[in-house]
């Protein structure tokens, strides 16, 4: 599929009367976290507070990130997490989770902390009525890097994914390591093969799984009816290098719940599709429409290890599709019970299926409303969708990076006005989608010829298979 090189961005459709409405909170490439209004209006930029996601809490504090580890010495380290008020004075900060001494850098501690974290008070991180994550006290649940070496899986140093729960005064009171549970995760011999010689190197380090979400389950239906394996405290995680979501018993840490690394073991994986390269897989927590159920978003792309086939000869990243999916499924039987997929969106498949495609980062948000936030990140869109598929909402970053030229958004928030008392809440202005096929830059000329010519005998046109048809017999 080629792109346009010129194409509109901020708000480009807005129904208020069916949008869930309130502020919107992402990190605008290298400027910071940036939060908007519903017309894409900027009312507050943290500059320099980057975010691996920037989230905002109630009183409109945001949490992020005051830089990352040279990526030479790690992939994705971030040195800190810090909470910031409106005013950007740090008022809360971790970082002392490994003293850091890189050659040629000045030692520190630093958190290594990437992708995830869930303050006490909220399991997932966005706004849940009833659930406010707190600001001035609690625990808080980090997801980060942690250099072993497990001969079970390989001979090279592993950059493992850790999850730490740490104190409001920064004290490591909970520690969970990915590596430990090798033998629970379910690999194949042909996976275990690809891992041991290649897994998945970087920087000299083997990212075997790459963990990219993670967060307590909550309150929920099904640990209410008597299954243990979805307590409270129990916490879910995906990885979109093995293509596995599961969940871990906080108590034992032992895999309670996992479907992946492969979705062709059982007629009701096979029925719920591979899923790929996924990130934020959640549960949706008590409250929101699909409580209960997982919500992720399966990307596609290129992931997981197994056999060698035509896409992968060395067996890594073996598994492929060049679309992506939104998924709310029953973890108990794995039925889709809502997906937001090309075909939800009106797009030929497969032909046009890769217009819904973000191969890496995304995420995706039930928001109170049953309305749908989706973070298409690769292309730095951002769309709320009704329980139907409509887009009532859509917003196209305008912010490329200078090393890397993309807009890629990594993973957005909606909030509700109410978290930000320093504003009041602003006017609210519909933006109707415009005819695209009408719809010209100042001194282009307008669509439709100047003198128009009927030329007799022609074929008719058949615009199913993009070709003309002959209606009549040919010699």
């Amino acid at each position: 599929m080629t792109y346009p090189s010129i194409y509109p961005t901020g708000v480009t459709v807005y129904k208020p009367e069916k949008c869930w409405n309130g502020y919107t909170i992402f990190q605008a490439k290298e400027l910071g976290a940036l939060l908007i209004n519903m017309n894409g209006a900027e009312v507050n930029l943290w500059k320099g507070l980057h975010g691996f996601p920037n989230k905002m809490l109630p009183g409109g504090y945001v949490l992020g990130h005051s830089g990352e580890r040279p990526s030479k010495f790690a992939h994705q380290d971030q040195v800190d997490l810090i909470q910031v008020d409106w005013e950007g004075n740090v008022v809360w900060k971790f970082d002392k989770y490994e003293y850091i001494e890189d050659p040629g850098e000045q030692p520190r501690w630093m958190a290594r902390q990437h992708h995830d974290y869930q303050r006490q008070g909220n399991p997932v991180g966005y706004y849940v009525p009833g659930q406010e994550p707190l600001v001035d006290r609690g625990n808080t649940l980090i997801l980060c890097h942690k250099n072993v070496i497990n001969p079970k899986i390989s001979d090279k140093m592993l950059s493992d994914d850790v999850i730490i729960e740490v104190d409001w005064e920064g004290n490591i009171v909970w520690e969970w390591c990915c590596n430990d549970h090798f033998d629970e995760l379910g690999f194949s011999e042909a996976a275990k093969n690809i891992l041991c010689r290649d897994p998945n190197l970087r920087h000299g380090k083997g990212d075997w799984m790459h963990i990219n979400s993670m967060s307590a389950l909550g309150s929920n239906k099904w640990y209410d009816a008597g299954d243990e394996r979805f307590h409270p405290d129990n916490i879910i995680w995906d990885a979109r290098e093995s293509n596995i979501i599961a969940i871990i018993d906080k108590r034992t840490g032992k895999i309670a719940w996992k479907i992946g690394p492969d979705y062709d073991t059982s007629e009701e994986l096979k029925k719920l599709g591979w899923i790929i390269g996924q990130h934020h897989a959640h549960m949706i927590p008590r409250g929101l429409p699909g409580e209960g159920n997982i919500l992720v978003f399966d990307n596609g792309g290129w992931a997981g290890y197994g056999l060698p086939n035509p896409s992968s000869p060395t067996g890594i990243k073996g598994a492929r599709r060049d679309y992506s999916r939104v998924l709310e499924f029953n973890p108990m039987t794995l039925e889709i019970v809502w997906q937001y997929t090309p075909a939800e969106m009106g797009l030929v498949m497969p032909h046009d299926a890769n217009r819904f495609y973000s191969p890496f980062i995304s995420s995706a948000q039930r928001l109170p409303n049953g309305n749908t936030l989706i973070t298409e990140g690769s292309g730095g869109r951002i769309i709320e969708v009704t329980a139907e598929h409509e887009i009532v909402w859509e917003y196209i970053s305008p912010y490329f990076g200078g090393v890397v030229k993309m807009n890629m958004v990594y993973r957005a928030y909606r909030l509700p006005y109410e978290w930000v008392p320093q504003r009041s809440k602003p006017q609210e202005v519909a933006i109707e989608p415009v005819d695209v096929k009408d719809f010209r830059l100042p001194g282009a000329a307008p669509r439709g010829p100047e003198k128009e010519t009927v030329v007799e005998g022609l074929l008719p046109y058949t615009s199913e298979v993009g070709f003309c048809v002959a209606t009549a017999d040919e010699d």
